[in-house]
């Protein structure tokens, strides 16, 4: 009988686990996953201009992405039903406030709706700016940037270049914006 609540509690911990990754992935572009993220990186190694979009911001005026020339700008793919998007906002906070004044961040909200998004904005006291991205053009942005799952995080020179996307929540990032920064 031991033997058999073992099984079963492992089996129930692994059905868990597997939700939770899942629940970070972007099912609508599954088919073009690794296509997405070759192209993302191909662009970012040869360091074409990051593709402009425009959203609305969290006072409802258009935010384009190019407004922000001049500094490097993260550009955050996120989501509030995101665990991992979620765990990684205070190593966000920290960067952000190690170099607000050389990097802006723009949080791009994804799947949520406008009032979960606003919710999750202000419970999590989010700094930087915010830009909630709607559904029917989610497949646009991760044709764009190779979203293939949450978070990824995109890195535009000052001069609008893509530098650099990562996907998922990996500390080799923070490492890499230290290194890019000066630090």
């Amino acid at each position: 009988m031991k033997k058999m609540k073992k099984i079963f509690i492992t089996i129930a911990l692994l059905a868990v686990t597997i939700t939770m990754m899942a629940a970070c992935t972007n099912k609508s572009q599954a088919t073009q996953t690794t296509q997405t993220t070759e192209i993302a990186l191909a662009v970012a190694d040869d360091g074409e201009m990051a593709p402009n979009f425009e959203l609305p911001d969290l006072q409802g005026n258009p935010r384009k992405l190019s407004s922000l020339r001049g500094k490097y700008v993260i550009i955050d793919f996120w989501g509030s039903w995101c665990v991992w998007c979620i765990r990684g906002i205070p190593s966000m906070k920290d960067m952000y406030a190690k170099y607000k004044d050389d990097l802006e961040i723009l949080g791009v909200d994804c799947h949520d709706s406008e009032r979960k998004w606003r919710h999750a904005v202000e419970q999590y006291e989010l700094p930087w700016l915010q830009v909630r991205c709607p559904d029917d053009f989610l497949d646009d942005l991760s044709e764009m940037y190779g979203i293939d799952g949450f978070p990824t995080k995109a890195v535009v020179s000052p001069e609008g270049k893509l530098l650099k996307v990562v996907s998922g929540e990996d500390p080799e990032f923070y490492t890499y914006i230290d290194e890019l920064l000066g630090e």
